[in-house]
C-alpha cells in the first residue's frame, strides 16, 4: 500500500477544458482533506459503488461525513484509519456549445413533387447537472473526460435523432424547401423537447438548441441539378416567360453563335429553324408570312398573300397551342394577353414580349369574337372537349 494522501483537490492545467478528472491516488484516510472548488462536485467510488458526494468547500473524509466507511471497511469511529477510494471531480460550470451538421437526407418535396437531398445545420449547448449519472454512464475506466470525448460519444446519435425529427416534422406539415425557413423556430422548439430527454439520461441539461439553416445539399449531383432548376425557374418568373420558351431562346442563341463561328449552311438552317420556332410560339417567325412581310421591303407589283385574322399561339403558362381568337387558354384557363405587335401570348406581369421584345408596360386585353351557341354555363360559348371555356375562362364541367 502506498503513502496515504492527506490533501486532495482538482489539479489540472487551466487551459484544459475537462468535464471530469480522476485524482491519481486512491490511498486515503479518515483524516484526508478534500477541497472542492465552486461549480465542481466530487464523488467517491469504492468497491463498485458510490460512497460519498461533496459540493463546493473543504471536507474531511471521516466516518462522520462518510458513515458507509464503517460497514464497507470496518472502520471504527474516530482515529486515523486508511481506506481506498477513487475520487472524481466533475466540472458542472462549463457549458459546451457544439455545432452540428446532418449528412444528406432525402425528402419528397410537396411543391416540386420530387426527391430533394437536404442538409440541416445548427448548434446546441449542454452542461452537467447530475454528476453521478454522468460518471456511471459515460466515464468508465478513463482518467479524464474532455469536450472532444463528449463530442465523439454523442455526435452520431444526436445527428441521427435530429434528422429523424426534422423529416417527421416537415413531412407531417407538408413543408416545401421554398418555405422551410419560415418554420425553423418551430422546428427548433420541437427538436429541443425531443433531444432534451435523451441528454437527461446521461446527466446533462440541454440549455440551448437551434437550427440555423435547412438547405438543398449542393454536394450531391441531385442537389446541384435541383438548385439549377430552381434558379432557372426564378429567372423565368422575373422575366415573365415559361420553361418551354426559355428552351427555344437557348436554341436560337446556339444557332446564332454557330453562324458567328462560320459553321456553314447547317448553322444557317439551324438559325432559321430556331427563329421560326420562336416566332411560332407567338404566331410569327421567318416562315410566317406576317412576321416576314413586316421585316422585308414589299414589291408593289407582287400581291401579298392574304393574312389570316386568327392564328395559333402558345400559352405562356402551360405552353400548349390554342387559337388566337380565344380570350383564355382552353387547356389551363390562363388569360390570353397578346402582344400588340406580334400577337404572342405573354404573362400578365411581363414587361416585354417574349417573342419580339415589344414594351408591355400596360397589359393588352384579349381579343373579342362572336359567341355561338354552346355548352359553357356562364357565357354560352361552345366549349367542346376543352378543360376551360376559351371565352370566359370557366372550368368545363
Amino acid at each position: 500500500m502506498g503513502a496515504i494522501i492527506d490533501f486532495v483537490k482538482w489539479d489540472t492545467k487551466p487551459e484544459e477544458q475537462l468535464f471530469a478528472w480522476k485524482f491519481p491516488a486512491t490511498n486515503l484516510s479518515t483524516y484526508t482533506q478534500l477541497v472542492v472548488a465552486e461549480s465542481q462536485e466530487a464523488i467517491l467510488f469504492s468497491k463498485g459503488q458510490v460512497v460519498g458526494k461533496f459540493g463546493p468547500g473543504k471536507h474531511t473524509l471521516n466516518t462522520e461525513n462518510l458513515p458507509i466507511l464503517r460497514t464497507l471497511f470496518g472502520i471504527p469511529f474516530g482515529g486515523k484509519n486508511p481506506f481506498t477510494a477513487e475520487i472524481w471531480f466533475v466540472n458542472k460550470l462549463i457549458p459546451l456549445n457544439l455545432d452540428w451538421t446532418t449528412d444528406s437526407m432525402m425528402y419528397h418535396d410537396p411543391d416540386y413533387q420530387t426527391m430533394v437531398p437536404l442538409l440541416a445545420k445548427g448548434r446546441y449547448g449542454i452542461k452537467i447537472v447530475d454528476a453521478e449519472k454522468f460518471l456511471i454512464k459515460l466515464v468508465g475506466t478513463t482518467t479524464i473526460f474532455t469536450a472532444r470525448q463528449l463530442t465523439d460519444n454523442f455526435y452520431g446519435a444526436t445527428v441521427s435523432k435530429t434528422k429523424s425529427v426534422i423529416l417527421q416534422f416537415i413531412m407531417a406539415n407538408r413543408i416545401g424547401i421554398k418555405s422551410i425557413s419560415a418554420f425553423l423556430e418551430g422546428l427548433s422548439d420541437n427538436l429541443r423537447q425531443s433531444i432534451a430527454v435523451y441528454w437527461e439520461d446521461y446527466g446533462f441539461q440541454l440549455i440551448s438548441f437551434y437550427i440555423t439553416t435547412i438547405e438543398v445539399d449542393s454536394n450531391t449531383d441531385a442537389g446541384r441539378a435541383i438548385l439549377k432548376a430552381m434558379s432557372q425557374q426564378s429567372a423565368q418568373i422575373i422575366g415573365g416567360y415559361t420553361w418551354q420558351q426559355s428552351q427555344v431562346f437557348g436554341l436560337g442563341d446556339k444557332a446564332v453563335d454557330s453562324i458567328g463561328k462560320g459553321n456553314g449552311q447547317n448553322s444557317l438552317l439551324g438559325a432559321v429553324l430556331a427563329t421560326n420556332l420562336m416566332g411560332n410560339m407567338s404566331g410569327g417567325g421567318l416562315l410566317n408570312p406576317v412576321a416576314y412581310n413586316n421585316n422585308q421591303s414589299v414589291n408593289p407589283n407582287v400581291q401579298s398573300p392574304s393574312v389570316p385574322t386568327t392564328r395559333d399561339v402558345y400559352c405562356s403558362n402551360c405552353a400548349k397551342k390554342f387559337s388566337s381568337n380565344n380570350k383564355f387558354c382552353p387547356h389551363c384557363g390562363d388569360p390570353y394577353t397578346p402582344c400588340p405587335r406580334c400577337g404572342a401570348d405573354n404573362d400578365t406581369t411581363a414587361k416585354k414580349c417574349v417573342s419580339c421584345g415589344e414594351n408591355l408596360a400596360v397589359a393588352t386585353p384579349a381579343q373579342t369574337y362572336a359567341m355561338t351557341e354552346g355548352s359553357c354555363k356562364r357565357c354560352g360559348y361552345k366549349v367542346g372537349n376543352a378543360a376551360f371555356c376559351p371565352n370566359c375562362g370557366l372550368k368545363n364541367g
